[in-house]
Parts: structure tokens; C-alpha cells; sequence
């Protein structure tokens, strides 16, 4: 890992602080100034909008409040043109702006996961999971990363519940968890017409926390699941071996296709589905710039896919919705690799976000229509 960079401020009092910017996304401002218990919200706003970083001093649920008050200041940036394509980017660049911003307010670690600030919840276990090993002497963490720490840590520790799996998964932090439960459920009503796997080989490509290979394990399936991410391969292997699936999922650290030539009678990819740049290790599960994966994907597939087999790509319409892929593309990528598609299903959104707001975007989602295309060589 990189070395942490040093920053330099002057605490309440005036004397002067160094520490390690500890960050896993956000660079070291440039400037940092102390903050604490009794800093108007507005002051520290101005300032984090300004680009200067905050050291807080004081109390840990003041400073959530404080980091929560700035969030509610923020303000979307208008579009630069007309249309829902430039609606939807707009509200992209809201988003890293945001992150940008909120990643200034710091709050003190170290030496060790501890943290100095009064009603400190414990963190050893949470930062640890997220981050390894703890920094020797004192740093400064973006209190924003923090909370996502703790968050990840719940989220890992009780589990998210897939119904079409009939039971949980426990993704760490920075795995995708699958909240959008309908391409899952997608996939069980393509293997219940299907049938079973028994004594079949299948590919899960981008297997994130694993969900979708479980599937075609339990129909029977001998699986090699890919994830390009180390803590989505990781997650996937403890959640195969809490669910007894261990000998029947192979996970492999590998961008999109493992190493070798081997083929595959089912190979299952469900890519990231919304053309753009992403703001952290989450959104990689969602978006492609330049839509370089779905390309690579597609056509890598015809290679990896047994005589007499199948492809199933599960993908979301909304980038088509929102003017951000033609619609034509994906047909012309199929056609290009040499793939036809031979059956389809498809399901709606059931997410709380499709049923949120109102206006072109919110129209947009609630229509969203994700589909399973069942693809085989030309």
C-alpha cells in the first residue's frame, strides 16, 4: 500500500498536530483546521466546500451530527443540457461532489483502531474487517469511510436475506450486497424452467458476493465463480462454506474469466449495467465506463461456453431509458461475437428506489425493466 500521506493543523488550543491522512478514497486536503463540539454547521460547511479538511475535537455523535448537517446543505448541481440523459448525469456529479466534500470531515484513530473522541463506539472489529491493518501512531480517517466501516460491519454480521436463495449472504465491506433482490429471483425462475445442473459445469463471471453462483450450485452445478475484487472473492468463499457449498464453488481472483481455456455448459454474468465512472468500490458492481466490461464480456463469451451450452447475461434496460447506451448496442455486440439470443425472461423493479420521487429519472426507474437472455453461438 501507498505510503499514508502527513498532514499538519493546530488544534483548539493552538498547539500544532501531525498525524496520517488514513483514506481509502479521499486525498489529504491541503489545508486542515480543527473542528469540535461548538462549530457552527454552516462555518464547517463553507470550509469543506472550500476544499480545507476538518479535524474534529470533542465528542463522536456530535461529530455524526455535524457530518450529517453538511450532507443536508448540499445542493445538486444543475444540468448542463436538456434531457434525461444530462438530468441523470448531473445527479452523478451531485454524488461525487458529495463524496468529495464530506470526505474532509476527519475524526482522530491510532495508534491501533481506537479513537480519542468522548462516546467512541468500539472499532477494533469494524476497521479491521474494513481496512486491516491499524495505523502505529495517530491518523485521520474520514469520518464518512468510518461510518461505512461500521455500516459494512453490521451488514457482514447479521447477514443480508435473498429469498430466492432461501438464506442470507454476508458481504464485507466494499462487496455489493444483493439488496436489488430481482435478478436473483430472475435467475432462480430461469433455473427452475431449466432444470437441473447435475453433472453440469457452469461459470458465474463478476461473481460478487456469490448469491448467483450459490444458485446454480444447489441445482446441482460443479461452479467457478470470478470476482476481479480480493473482498468479493473472499466473502463469497465464507459464504459458500457457511452454506456447505464449498466443494461445489470454486472462487477464482480473476478479471471476468478465469485462467485456462476451459468451457463451460452454462456460463452466467450479470455485469455492472449503467455506463459511467464510479465513485468507490460499490458503484464497480454498477457502473462501466464506456461500457469496456459488457464489450470485453460479450465477447469473450463464445469462447467459454461448451458445445451444446448456454449463456444467460442479466441486464437492466435503464441505460437505453436514460439515453446513455443505444438501444441498438447490445444487439450489434451480440451479432459481432457471433451470439444469438435464443429465450428471454424479464422482471421489474421491486428496490424501494423505483417507487421514490417523481420526474423524468424517477419515471425512468420505476419502468426499468431487467431481462435474462438466454444467448448460444450464432
Amino acid at each position: 500500500m501507498a505510503e499514508r500521506p502527513a498532514v499538519t493543523w493546530r488544534d483548539a488550543r493552538g498547539a500544532e498536530r501531525r498525524a496520517r491522512w488514513w483514506s481509502e478514497h479521499a486525498p489529504a486536503p491541503a489545508r486542515l483546521a480543527a473542528a469540535g463540539d461548538d462549530t457552527p454547521a454552516d462555518r464547517a460547511f463553507a470550509r469543506l466546500r472550500a476544499g480545507d479538511g476538518l479535524a474534529y475535537e470533542g465528542d463522536f455523535h456530535n461529530a455524526r451530527q455535524l457530518l450529517d448537517a453538511a450532507s443536508r446543505r448540499l445542493r445538486p448541481p444543475a444540468p448542463r443540457a436538456p434531457g434525461i440523459a444530462a438530468l441523470f448525469l448531473a445527479e452523478r456529479e451531485g454524488v461525487r461532489a458529495a463524496q468529495e466534500v464530506l470526505s474532509r470531515l476527519a475524526v482522530p484513530v491510532g495508534p491501533g483502531w481506537t479513537c480519542a473522541l468522548r462516546r467512541a463506539p468500539a472499532l477494533e472489529a469494524p476497521l479491521s474487517e474494513a481496512f486491516g491493518d491499524p495505523p502505529d501512531g495517530p491518523a485521520l480517517l474520514p469520518l464518512r469511510e468510518l461510518r461505512g466501516a461500521i455500516g459494512a460491519h453490521e451488514w457482514h454480521r447479521r447477514g443480508v436475506p435473498v429469498p430466492a436463495l432461501g438464506a442470507s449472504v454476508h458481504p464485507r465491506y466494499g462487496v455489493f450486497a444483493p439488496v436489488r433482490g430481482e435478478y436473483v429471483g430472475l435467475v432462480a425462475r430461469g433455473l427452475a424452467r431449466r432444470g437441473s445442473l447435475a453433472g453440469r459445469s457452469a461459470l458465474d463471471v463478476g461473481t460478487g458476493t456469490g448469491v448467483l453462483a450459490f444458485l446454480l450450485a444447489r441445482a446441482g452445478a460443479r461452479v467457478v465463480a470470478t470476482d476481479v475484487e480480493p473482498g468479493a472473492v473472499r466473502s463469497a468463499r465464507e459464504d459458500a462454506a457457511r452454506l456447505g457449498l464449498s466443494e461445489r464453488v470454486e472462487v477464482v481472483l480473476a478479471d471476468l474469466f478465469p485462467p485456462g481455456d476451459e468451457r463451460f455448459d452454462l456460463v452466467l454474468a450479470n455485469p455492472p449495467w449503467m455506463p459511467g465512472e464510479p465513485h468507490g468500490p460499490l458503484d464497480r458492481a454498477v457502473y462501466d465506463p464506456g461500457g469496456e466490461v459488457l464489450a470485453r464480456l460479450v465477447a469473450g463469451i463464445p469462447a467459454r461456453v461448451a458445445p451444446g451450452g448456454a449463456a444467460w447475461l442479466v441486464l437492466s434496460d435503464l441505460a437505453e431509458r436514460l439515453g446513455l447506451r443505444d438501444h441498438g448496442e447490445l444487439a450489434r455486440r451480440l451479432g459481432a461475437a457471433g451470439l444469438r439470443v435464443t429465450a428471454t425472461l424479464e422482471t421489474r423493479p421491486s428496490h424501494p428506489r423505483a417507487r421514490e420521487g417523481d420526474g423524468p429519472l424517477a419515471a425512468a426507474r420505476a419502468a426499468e425493466v431487467t431481462r435474462l437472455y438466454e444467448l448460444a453461438p450464432a
